[in-house]
């Protein structure tokens, strides 16, 4: 299995944890990844306020640079925001021509041109539906027995783009987590907005979005995503957060690359756990009983 790999500015910086796991994940699982060369910034959600055409160009470039390689005719995007917005492209380009003239007339500045012909997949899409629960499970040595997870979508994997599961009532990860031995916390905040960028722009109605997932992902051992944004968001803003609501909101955030890993026994190091801004103690005691062939107690609820 061979994909073209567009990680994207925040795995290339913040995210550098999500970029590293992902490819360690893939070489395990026997997939190729062909980074695009000289790949550019999606434009993020900035790009729009400055200018809708170059929220579409910005994008289109990059698959435009994609398009010149024959390595494959999908790509493999890990970050939700990217994948939000080379879907968009590709979308409206696709039902607008006067939008395609457009965007090609700015890329023939270098030479491009966007001719709208490759498969965009959200990471999540590849594993859940391309690579599946059971060649996962194939691959696991040491189980996560008895280990609660909460599986944290967002929004911008699954929404406005209904693709590979549903926005209101997603359940993609499950069999994923499922499948490493690990327990699924049921929770009603995986689909759920983390306040985005608004965490810069209108701090208090992001920290009251991002209080409400950590309240109702305490009861799990460790919460699990696959944006960036959602990650920096519930890692970042923790002891702020605990320290205000007079509560201890410390909550284990892995992205889910990270906690397939841990399942087949692929080194923490090469994982690179040791850039997480929140693994609690109390997860790591358990990874470490894990270790030692011992299973250790699931939290209560």
């Amino acid at each position: 299995m061979k994909f073209l790999y567009f990680p994207g500015c925040s795995l290339d910086g913040t995210a550098l944890e999500y970029n590293q796991s992902t490819r360690v994940l893939m070489k395990e699982l026997g997939v190729e990844l062909y980074e695009i060369p000289d790949w550019t910034c999606c434009g993020a959600s900035a790009a729009e306020a400055t200018s809708t055409l170059l929220s579409f160009v910005l994008p289109a470039r990059t698959l435009a640079l994609a398009e010149r390689m024959d390595a494959s005719d999908e790509i493999l995007v890990p970050c939700s925001a990217c994948y939000l917005n080379l879907t968009k492209t590709a979308k409206e380009a696709a039902k607008d021509p006067e939008l395609l003239e457009k965007i090609n007339r700015v890329l023939e500045i270098e030479g491009l041109r966007f001719h709208n012909r490759l498969k965009i997949r959200h990471l999540l899409d590849v594993l859940a539906v391309s690579i599946g629960a059971d060649t996962i499970q194939s691959l696991v040595t040491r189980p996560l027995s008895n280990i609660r997870v909460a599986p944290y979508y967002g929004c911008q994997c699954i929404r406005p783009y209904a693709v590979f599961d549903d926005p209101e009532d997603p359940h993609s990860m499950e069999p994923l987590i499922k499948a490493t031995g690990a327990q699924v916390h049921t929770w009603g905040m995986g689909g759920t907005c983390c306040g985005a960028s608004h965490i810069n722009l209108k701090p208090e109605i992001s920290i009251e979005l991002v209080t409400s997932i950590l309240r109702e992902a305490k009861p799990a051992d460790v919460t699990v995503t696959v944006c960036p944004m959602c990650q920096i968001n519930l890692e970042a803003n923790q002891q702020k957060i605990s320290k205000r609501q007079h509560e201890d909101l410390n909550v284990s955030i892995l992205y889910l690359p990270q906690l397939l890993g841990l399942a087949m026994k692929i080194p923490r190091s090469d994982l690179r756990l040791d850039l997480n801004l929140s693994v609690t103690k109390k997860f790591r005691l358990k990874l470490e009983m894990l270790d030692k062939g011992r299973v250790p107690k699931i939290h209560a609820s």
